[in-house]
C-alpha cells in the first residue's frame, strides 16, 4: 500500500487521479487508506514526491 510523507502540500492532485477513491483530505495532509490497490496513479502525479510505496 502506498503512504503519504509530511511533505505532502496538501493539493489534492492524487485523490483525483485514484480510481478506487482510496484518498481523502486529512488534518495535516492527504492520507490513503486500505482501500489503496497500489496501482501507483497517485505518486505519478504528486508534484512534491510525497507518496511512496510502503507500509
Amino acid at each position: 500500500m502506498f503512504s503519504i510523507n509530511s511533505e505532502c502540500i496538501k493539493c489534492g492532485a492524487c485523490a483525483s487521479v485514484c480510481p478506487v477513491g482510496a484518498i481523502s483530505e486529512g488534518d495535516a495532509q492527504y492520507i490513503i487508506d486500505e482501500n489503496c490497490i497500489d496501482c501507483g496513479s497517485c505518486a505519478s502525479v504528486c508534484p512534491v514526491g510525497a507518496i511512496s510505496p510502503g507500509e
